[in-house]
């Protein structure tokens, strides 16, 4: 019996019984789309209860069964975080003693690393210690929870101190582990430890700081494209959970083993190999203490390398470190930097130390080099991990797609290419959502190479998740959702392999460019020189029996011509007077909205306006800069001359009304709405920081033209029929408004 009505949990579970008392069925389920509680009804001598059960059975499996797992019975999975969303509603509304969410996290923390420790040290056919059955108490769930703590804190004394402990009580630790504990942690798509921390601490903690964790299937794109090799000395110089560090040993692992086989190694030299590698050529720095004391704790148990990571400001002259750590850690000795520095443009670093050892804290003007007040913390990690790495070292950094385009940040570029661009792959906006709404961009670099010839790029449009954090999935032939999670980054990481074996490549999401190209454009957007896209488009045009003209032909030959917004008034003035004040959100449905909330003096009117830029029947307002909203288009009626327009909305006007193409005021409004046409504009729109623009770029768009003259014309008598009849309601509402004193509404 299933209830997913009722939105409380207590409300739903009574709920639940009281229908499991009048049916059949001998297991309930409750579910309000965030909690899920499982329940068995017990009938002995006439009366009815019910208990709790830590999981649900699966297919063939009996309730005494559930909890007994073996280790190779455990599953991996993509996504905990909605189960972690579970848990936390679950602790704070029930538990004991625990219930402000950084308690929780180093709770869960611990019993995450219980748990890979039971699943590393438990062989495959034996019974994992990780577990809660339905006939266990309490008391025997706590006290075997607890024995495991103990063994993992006797392992790794040097990491965990003795007084650490899981203070959960018995029942809470039931409701955990039941949701948990059939999945294999190791096995994961994700980084358990991040997703928990991002679950349980989220903004409050970390987010104020620009630290967010990077999502596994990321990690493991860039360690695949790096390709790291048992010589190589790694270091992550903002290593948080270690994510990095694990998938990059763990890469390096499987080159061992792959070296083992060719070479005849036994399992004890196999062994050896690996831990001297997790030992010796593993390093990284984190800030944040407890973050430094988990990612210990991760390496420990999974690779020994809990000695390379130490507490320190990775940002500080190494002189200030802890002697320890400059023992373990010099600038330029490194071979391979990965990082995912915290970025905001809030976060600001001082000091003039500090800032003094890095290139890009200066500012020249007038040819004249000043040391800035203020370093960019992004910024300045860039530089950071270079001067970490020995020349012909490579670093993988994350960083805001900014960077990769705007002028602001052109002095980055040009930082950038004083070394050896090998890789840029594109990731989609949702990658970091929804704890942190940055679209990034990952890049390559050689340190101090001359350039390569051709850059390798790739894009991705999925990333397994929505801007939610929700998991989203494939559709099969016939639009049915299957199992398999749309993630782009298992097609890239495919295409590099083969591309680094030299076998046989049909690439669609990884491609080459010129890199004098890139460098002339000063644009470092995969997305903006994909190729397949652009052939998807073509191929769907001429399916259709469309010609593409590039605007740019249009307005060299004089059918459109073009001009900005006047700009925007004080906020102080808005919702004053009686001219409208159109912004972004305000072009709809080919319309313009006038909202009285924003509409300004005429004072304010005279200050912003501009007869360049008068308006006239049918212009053409196109968004080109602003949330969601770019390539959105409204022609301009009789009734929206007198206006103000922000500068995020250009003004497209049709010049020769008898041009060679037949293009209308009408046809363009239909052309730039077209699909083929917004598919185009997903590769030329950048992000600045967070909000989408596409700059000039909107002239690079090819607007259709059917080359059916009678489809042609029909479109042009529909589009002006559309506008004709928008424009006699907007009279219709004018004439109203006027004769019987309507608000402006």
């Amino acid at each position: 019996m299933v209830e997913n009505k009722k939105p409380t949990r207590k409300d739903g579970v009574d709920q639940l019984e009281l229908y499991l008392k009048f049916c059949e069925a001998s297991i309930g389920i409750w579910y309000n789309g965030k909690e899920s509680v499982y329940i068995h009804k017990i009938e002995k001598s006439g009366n009815i209860t019910f208990e709790e059960i830590p999981a649900f059975p699966k297919f063939g499996q009996k309730l005494s069964e559930i909890g007994f797992y073996k280790r190779k019975d455990l599953k991996g999975t993509h996504n905990l975080k909605e189960i972690f969303s579970e848990l936390r509603g679950y602790i704070v509304g029930n538990s004991v003693g625990v219930n402000r969410d950084e308690e929780i996290a180093k709770e869960i923390i611990h019993l995450i690393l219980c748990k890979i420790y039971d699943e590393r040290f438990t062989k495959p056919n034996e019974m994992v210690t990780f577990r809660a059955s339905k006939d266990d108490s309490d008391d025997e769930i706590k006290t075997r929870i607890d024995s495991l703590f103990k063994s993992v804190k006797k392992k790794y004394k040097d990491v965990l101190d003795e007084k650490d402990d899981i203070s959960f009580d018995g029942h809470t630790l039931r409701y955990i582990i039941g949701k948990i504990q059939n999945y294999c942690l190791m096995d994961t798509d994700r980084d358990t430890i991040a997703d928990a921390f991002e679950v349980f601490i989220g903004y409050s903690l970390k987010g104020s700081q620009g630290q967010f964790f990077t999502p596994k299937n990321v990690v493991k794109t860039l360690v695949t494209a790096v390709a790291p090799n048992a010589n190589d000395v790694i270091i992550d110089p903002s290593c948080g959970s270690c994510g990095f560090l694990v998938e990059a040993l763990k890469y390096v692992w499987s080159e061992i083993e792959c070296a083992a086989v060719e070479y005849g190694w036994n399992e004890s030299a196999v062994a050896e190999e690996k831990k001297t590698v997790g030992i010796k050529n593993i390093r990284g720095i984190e800030k944040d203490s407890f973050l430094t004391k988990v990612g210990k704790s991760y390496m420990a148990i999974l690779g020994d390398g809990k000695g390379g990571i130490f507490c320190e400001d990775s940002l500080e002259q190494p002189k200030n470190w802890n002697s320890l750590t400059r023992q373990n850690i010099k600038l330029e000795t490194f071979s391979i930097s990965f990082s995912n520095p915290p970025f905001g443009k809030d976060i600001k670093v001082t000091g003039k130390e500090k800032l003094s050892q890095y290139e890009l804290a200066y500012k020249v003007t007038n040819g004249k080099r000043k040391l800035e007040d203020e370093g960019n913390v992004s910024t300045l990690f860039l530089e950071r991990n270079l001067q970490l790495l020995t020349d012909g070292g490579r670093l993988a950094i994350i960083l805001p797609e900014t960077y990769f385009h705007a002028p602001k940040q052109k002095h980055v570029r040009q930082f950038l290419f004083k070394h050896n661009i090998q890789w840029i792959i594109d990731f989609p906006h949702n990658t970091f959502r929804p704890h942190n709404n940055a679209k990034c961009i990952a890049i390559i670099v050689q340190k101090n190479m001359p350039q390569q010839e051709y850059i390798n790029m790739a894009v991705a449009e999925y990333i397994g998740h929505d801007h939610n954090g929700k998991a989203i999935y494939e559709r099969d032939d016939n639009g049915n959702l299957t199992n398999t999670i749309k993630d782009d980054t298992r097609f890239i990481m495919d295409e590099i392999r083969r591309l680094n074996g030299h076998a046989p490549l049909n690439p669609k999401y990884t491609f080459t460019i010129e890199a004098q190209r890139v460098i002339e454009n000063d644009i470092l957007v995969p997305r903006y020189y994909w190729s397949s896209k652009a052939k998807e488009i073509q191929k769907k045009a001429k399916s259709q029996q469309i010609k593409l003209i590039p605007i740019k032909q249009l307005i060299d030959e004089g059918v459109i011509s073009y001009f900005d917004g006047n700009g925007s008034p004080k906020s102080e003035f808005k919702g004053t007077g009686d001219y409208p004040y159109i912004r972004v959100k305000d072009i709809v449905n080919w319309q313009i909205y006038k909202d009285p909330t924003a509409f300004i003096p005429q004072s304010e009117f005279d200050e912003l306006y501009d007869e360049r830029k008068k308006l006239k029947p049918k212009d053409i307002l196109y968004v080109r800069r602003g949330s969601y909203r770019i390539g959105s288009v409204a022609m301009v009626s009789p009734y929206d001359i007198d206006v103000i327009l922000t500068r995020e909305i250009l003004v497209l006007r049709i010049e020769d009304l008898n041009n060679r193409y037949g293009i209308t005021p009408e046809y363009l409004l239909y052309a730039l709405s077209h699909k083929l046409v917004q598919e185009q504009s997903e590769n030329k729109v950048f992000i600045d920081t967070t909000l989408p623009n596409i700059a000039s770029r909107w002239q690079e768009l090819f607007i259709p033209i059917y080359e059916n003259k009678e489809i042609f014309e029909s479109i042009k008598q529909k589009t002006c029929s559309v506008v004709s009849n928008q424009w006699k309601a907007l009279k219709e509402m004018a004439d109203f408004r006027k004769n019987f004193d309507l608000h402006n509404t």
